[in-house]
């Protein structure tokens, strides 16, 4: 037997003894003593459940067991007085048990009420007098007045009399109290108040059959059966052993049946003026008058208390609409009622702040570090910002700052402090983080809110691309943003027209001139606007995301075009093509994947593509470097490209797959001079020879660089020089020299605009 279910099966056997017991006649001493022993087993169940399970509080049902023990005590000294003396005594011996079981009871069922999270306490108090008083004035009329009105009987006798329907109206107090109480409801507790219920009900039954029929009591000894079995029944549920003290439910202060039921209660004393038997007595016109207007004061206590609960909890629910909940700040919402305010009086100024690179920690330290990050920088940043202006977090990783009536002078003033303030590391779980900004101002003097909360935007997306701590709006910023958005829409256009074409500019292997690669890069010829460069054309697709799509397209046609060089010039081919690949690109968990598609559908093997990307784009790690190292294992080499110009060049060879270093050009311009440059080109040569790598010159414009690298140890060179970027390159013709110059190079220097312009 399962302990989980013992209860039921107490329950079952109960049902059975007690049918037992009514098939037995009523008179006869074998019916008393079944009932007696099912009494005795009650009391002794509930010494069970406490041992079983070993509740925090048994002190409770102790006194349930001592209870239940004089209710016994009481039926066998009423049977030893009807079986042993062929007496029915009243009052009796008998009477004193009985009364003194409801103390114990009483006491009991208020330790289970007793709750250590005090709150609404003051309402249920009033629900349940309300409940009591109503229904007590009923159990006045119909049941406690007619006996004490019974003037016949002898006095100890009405005292008596009286003393049970009060013990049972404080009973009916009791569970008017614990019906208002739902914070610690649990199977057990709702045993206990079926098992007080029911001897209330049979008590109020008993009364109503002595007084009004003068019938025979004994049916309803099932009822008080029932009773003790549910006190036991309570005990031996599993979850009597729950602290209701700490259990707490969601709260249901205003819930249908609480509200209606203390509403019903309150009208059942006007209900019981209306009531003739109630008119033909003085004494019970004038109780029940007095206990209507004590419920109609009790009433308009109560509804006051609802009234101004639910106004503290419409403020209390505005105040969370209007919090950000994780920095304590005002959210969006409050900050552009704010905003619509100050704008309506006069002028206002608005900073907002957007951090920089603020998703790479919750990526890679987890989001309780970025939550505890933005907490300490929301507390920093409320430091720093003067009195009558608001601080709001407006977004994941944005903050703006109000300030009414201030100037321009003051608002900048103020953006300095806040770049100020994010150059010092933010200390979160353990982690150091330094966390930068753009930080954006703009204001106006009754202007639209909406549009001055979108000029600090644009401000601080302006800020970030160029690196500035602060940025005022201006004009020129929406001319910008308009033009941007423009090229974007003609960009979706010239992909799907054919607008876009790949140049290839060759990579020598010097002396001797064979060409040993192609970089792959992409130009655009507008129709109206003639040649787009890739400088302004190439951020404009990072930002909105075409880049994606432009740059697989340029890699599938490069791939494509070298497979058909390969098959169609054999040895004259040259060996590999270089493809720009942008940081968007390499974020994307799926690059690796699109990389080994594009070969398999193009027929070119692995070894014959590099990807060319820049030390920027693979310098915070993460997906970047994950993605090159899946273009390692398939068999595609790395270019990092630009080298020598980024955070940490050197850093980078121990973390990143690279195959060829491309020597920035910034190198390449003085390396006939003697001096700094020129021992650099030195050392990144014989970085690149130690490290097994392939370095390659970027930018050579003349025969002296060229001979001049040739003598540090460059073997693969580029530039003018030797070709500008064609369409078509000619791989069979080797470059002549004329007037120290190469033809091609000639040719290139009549477009210097377009010598760096690749798609990076």
């Amino acid at each position: 037997m399962r302990l989980t279910r013992i209860w039921c099966w107490w329950l079952a056997a109960g049902v059975l003894a007690t049918t037992g017991c009514f098939l037995l006649p009523a008179s006869s001493i074998t019916a008393r003593i079944c009932y007696n022993a099912i009494g005795l087993a009650s009391a002794v169940a509930l010494l069970v459940g406490v041992r079983l399970y070993q509740p925090r509080r048994p002190g409770l049902w102790y006194w349930f067991a001592a209870g239940q023990v004089l209710a016994v005590l009481g039926d066998i000294t009423y049977d030893y007085y009807l079986y042993g003396l062929g007496d029915e005594p009243y009052p009796s011996i008998a009477d004193a048990f009985y009364l003194a079981s409801y103390p114990l009871r009483f006491t009991g069922l208020l330790l289970l009420s007793r709750r250590r999270q005090p709150g609404g306490e003051t309402g249920r108090l009033i629900d349940a007098a309300i409940a009591a008083i109503g229904l007590g004035l009923v159990l006045w009329t119909f049941v406690l007045h007619p006996t004490v009105a019974d003037g016949s009987a002898p006095a100890l006798e009405r005292v008596i009399s009286t003393v049970y329907p009060v013990a049972d109206l404080l009973l009916l107090v009791m569970l008017a109290w614990m019906f208002t109480d739902r914070r610690g409801r649990t199977p057990s507790s709702r045993l206990l108040n079926a098992a007080a219920a029911t001897l209330l009900a049979a008590d109020t039954s008993y009364s109503v059959a002595i007084v009004y029929f003068n019938a025979d009591p004994f049916p309803l000894d099932a009822m008080f059966i029932a009773s003790s079995l549910l006190w036991a029944a309570a005990a031996l549920h599993p979850s009597m052993a729950a602290d209701t003290g700490v259990v707490r439910l969601p709260s249901t202060e205003h819930s249908v049946a609480r509200l209606c039921v203390p509403a019903a209660c309150s009208l059942l004393g006007p209900a019981l003026l209306l009531t003739p038997y109630a008119g033909k007595n003085t004494l019970n016109s004038t109780v029940i008058a007095y206990g209507t207007i004590v419920l109609i004061m009790l009433t308009v206590a109560r509804m006051a208390m609802i009234l101004t609960q639910l106004k503290t909890q419409s403020h209390d629910m505005e105040t969370l609409a209007m919090q950000d909940e994780m920095t304590g700040l005002a959210n969006r919402r409050r900050f552009e009622n704010a905003l619509r305010t100050a704008m309506a009086g006069g002028s206002a100024q608005v900073a907002l702040l957007g951090l920089n690179g603020f998703k790479n920690v919750n990526d890679e330290l987890g989001r309780p570090v970025g939550d505890h990050a933005l907490a300490s920088l929301a507390q920093r940043l409320a430091r720093t910002v003067p009195d009558g202006a608001l601080l709001a977090r407006i977004g994941g990783d944005e903050f703006a700052v109000l300030l009414p009536g201030r100037s321009s002078s003051e608002s900048g003033s103020l953006a300095t402090q806040l770049a100020a303030q994010l150059r010092e590391p933010v200390h979160a779980c353990g982690h150091d983080l330094l966390v930068g900004a753009g930080i954006g101002v703009a204001g106006g003097e009754r202007d639209d809110p909406m549009e001055v909360l979108r000029r600090a935007e644009a401000a601080m997306y302006a800020a970030k691309r160029a690196g500035q701590a602060y940025r005022r709006w201006d004009p020129a910023l929406d001319e910008q943003s308009t033009g941007h958005a423009r090229l974007g829409a003609e960009m979706r256009i010239a992909l799907d027209t054919g607008q876009f074409q790949v140049v290839y500019q060759p990579i020598v292997a010097y002396p001797e001139g064979r060409v040993a690669a192609v970089e792959a890069l992409v130009r655009w010829e507008h129709p109206q606007r003639g040649t787009v460069s890739p400088a302004q054309f190439v951020p404009v697709a990072e930002q909105n995301g075409l880049i994606i799509e432009l740059g697989a397209w340029i890699l599938r046609t490069a791939c494509r075009r070298m497979a058909r060089w390969r098959a169609e010039l054999g040895g004259s081919a040259p060996d590999k093509v270089s493809v720009n690949v942008s940081a968007r690109q390499l974020a994307g968990p799926g690059f690796a994947t699109t990389v080994a598609d594009i070969l398999a559908e193009t027929g070119l093997p692995p070894h014959h593509l590099a990807v060319e990307v820049t030390e920027t784009s693979v310098f915070e790690g993460g997906q970047a470097v994950t993605t090159l190292h899946e273009l390692r294992k398939i068999g595609v080499q790395i270019a990092l490209d630009d080298f020598g110009t980024g955070h940490s060049s050197l850093g980078l060879l121990q973390t990143v797959p690279v195959d060829i270093l491309k020597v920035d050009k910034s190198f390449v311009d003085n390396v006939t001079e003697a001096g700094r440059h020129s021992v650099i080109a030195e050392a990144l040569i014989q970085i690149s020879t130690e490290l097994g790598m392939t370095a390659v010159a970027e930018g050579v414009e003349t025969a002296e660089q060229a001979d001049a690298l040739h003598q540090l140890g460059y073997t693969l060179l580029q530039g003018y020089h030797f070709s500008r970027p064609l369409a078509e390159p000619d791989f069979g013709r080797r470059p002549t020299t004329t007037g120290g110059m190469t033809t091609a190079a000639v040719v290139g220097q009549a477009h210097p605009g377009l010598q760096d312009a690749t798609m990076r």
